[in-house]
């Protein structure tokens, strides 16, 4: 998941601009969805932080872990005698497993630079002014803004090598059609020297994949209800909380776990910001998330079909997850 992005001015003139904008397209539609990108206000950004630590959330102890038992091996496979790169992270979150692979170059005398790139300011500010403590020697250069047009810029600047980390396991937030695109425009912008580190969650037990999205003490629930909160606050909206619910599901044929809010009634909603009213029946679910999950085949199936291949894939104790090293085929 990545951080949701600020109020910006938008060509209708409401200051409130893409959010509302895409609010009102989410609520119009059939069926009904809100983005997951607008999750992560203050108090989703606090809820998210709890949800890690849940015993049912496996994933960020999945990627820590290897991390920490893998990462000389990912810095000696990057490496390869050339010393000098750029470590550049798409949608950096809060940077606790970037921070171990950082730590570790620095003690291998590695140099590079660390270039993290988020659409939201607030995110880029926290990550740097927390590396800067942490790390105080390195050199940071944050971006905001595209993903692609960053790296055809930083490529454009330097003819240094570039390993670009996608973890976390923020590919999972797209289709595999969404996937694929993503991927082939991350080639189009990549040199043949560069290296691509994903992080997949990988099929298995349904039961544990369902129990990560629909956790016993329901904070993920909460996470969920917290985006009608802050459409309530920032858009002048009437939402009932409590008339709202989480529901989450987990297909093992598709390896796909979705999350929805379920309209307990039949109920009117207004936004004053979008000056419109939108009808939920009873019943009736607004689709929130999506988080695919991957084998082994699929992913070199994805490389292959985007115009790479896998050099290495790296995996927790459990094999719950794996850190796919990429490079771009020839």
């Amino acid at each position: 998941m990545n951080q949701g992005i600020t109020k910006m001015q938008s060509a209708s003139g409401t200051k409130y601009g893409t959010f509302a904008g895409d609010i009102d397209t989410g609520l119009s539609a059939d069926p009904k969805f809100l983005s997951s990108k607008y999750f992560y206000d203050d108090e989703g950004s606090r809820l998210f932080q709890e949800i890690m630590k849940l015993p049912e959330y496996y994933l960020t102890r999945s990627e820590l872990e290897i991390f920490t038992n893998s990462t000389q091996e990912i810095f000696e496979t990057i490496e390869g005698g050339e010393r000098e790169f750029d470590l550049i992270e798409l949608g950096a979150g809060d940077g606790l497993k970037t921070s171990v692979l950082v730590s570790h170059f620095i003690e291998r005398n590695a140099q590079f630079r660390y270039i993290p790139v988020d659409i939201s300011a607030e995110a880029l500010n926290f990550l740097t002014d927390k590396f800067h403590l942490k790390f105080p020697a390195l050199e940071i250069n944050p971006e905001q803004g595209d993903y692609f047009k960053t790296i055809e810029t930083l490529s454009k600047r330097s003819q240094r090598k570039k390993v670009i980390l996608f973890l976390g396991s923020n590919v999972g937030n797209f289709s595999e059609e969404q996937a694929l695109d993503f991927f082939r425009k991350l080639r189009l912008v990549m040199n043949d020297h560069d290296f691509l580190l994903i992080g997949f969650d990988l099929h298995k037990n349904p039961k544990t994949i369902l129990n990560a999205y629909d956790d016993s003490q329901g904070v993920t629930a909460k996470f969920n209800l917290n985006l009608l909160k802050r459409i309530n606050r920032e858009l002048g909206a009437d939402f009932n909380i409590e008339e709202f619910s989480h529901y989450a599901s987990y297909h093992p044929l598709e390896r796909a776990a979705r999350s929805f809010l379920i309209s307990q009634k039949n109920q009117t909603v207004t936004i004053d910001a979008i000056g419109k009213t939108f009808e939920f029946k009873k019943w009736e679910p607004i689709y929130m998330e999506v988080s695919q999950k991957y084998g082994i085949g699929m992913i070199e199936r994805l490389a292959a079909e985007s115009g790479f291949y896998v050099g290495k894939n790296f995996f927790d104790e459990n094999r719950f997850y794996t850190n796919s090293l990429w490079k771009p085929a020839g």
